[in-house]
């Protein structure tokens, strides 16, 4: 897959691109995924915050129920608190990491990700390797977009984490995580893989499913 993943590309031509676009290919649409939507959605900054409530909750209950003294209860309150605050600060710093690194790129011939926290590495996806595109809806007009690609082709799930479509371990998908306009992407991109492949039968269909959960439900199936 070595045609895919680029890890050097620390002179960009063009920010996204590892290298200057062939003649006639166009950028059609740049974005980055939100960090709010990545600690919400992907993160599960939200759970992680009723964890603590519960616990916190139970340590007074406790606490009262075995007749320590308040400054005892408010001691393991302030703990609690303490290692929430530091975890969810964690959290949130690597949403934003996620943002700031990330840069997705449409063009008329391919789709680049440029993503990484630790390694920054670069993703080429060219039309031609696209099997079919899935669209999780996980707000009114946020979503992810899964890519499956062309049997043979394989990447690695746990390089490309957390820009892969969950728990498809054996035939990794890439995906173009937490847009706040996935609706708008989505159709940017299909409209451009149909330009491509002209009037062929095979041209990949968007699937819409709603979400609260997960970024993307087992139940969302790309299109044959």
């Amino acid at each position: 897959m070595s045609q895919f993943v680029i890890r050097e590309h620390e002179i960009e031509p063009l920010p996204g691109l590892p290298g200057v676009p062939p003649a006639g290919e166009v950028v059609l649409w740049q974005g980055r995924p939100s960090s709010a939507l990545v600690a919400r959605h992907l993160l599960k900054i939200r759970w992680i915050v009723g964890y603590f409530l519960i616990l916190a909750s139970w340590a007074v209950v406790a606490g009262w129920s075995d007749g320590q003294p308040a400054g005892g209860i408010l001691f393991s309150v302030a703990v609690l608190t303490a290692l929430a605050g530091v975890l969810i600060g964690m959290i949130e710093l690597f949403a934003w990491a996620v943002e700031k690194t990330t840069l997705y790129t449409i063009t008329t011939e391919r789709v680049v990700m440029r993503f990484g926290v630790a390694i920054s590495m670069t993703l080429n996806l060219p039309f031609r390797q696209i099997d079919s595109v899935a669209l999780a809806k996980i707000g009114e007009k946020a979503g992810v977009i899964a890519i499956a690609l062309l049997p043979g082709q394989r990447l690695s799930w746990l390089i490309q984490w957390p820009h892969v479509r969950g728990f498809r371990f054996s035939k990794p998908e890439p995906s173009l995580i937490c847009l706040a306009d996935a609706e708008k992407v989505a159709g940017v991109l299909s409209a451009a893989v149909g330009q491509y492949r002209g009037a062929r039968a095979d041209q990949p269909r968007i699937i819409v499913e709603e979400t609260t959960g997960r970024a993307m439900p087992p139940s969302v199936v790309a299109a044959e």
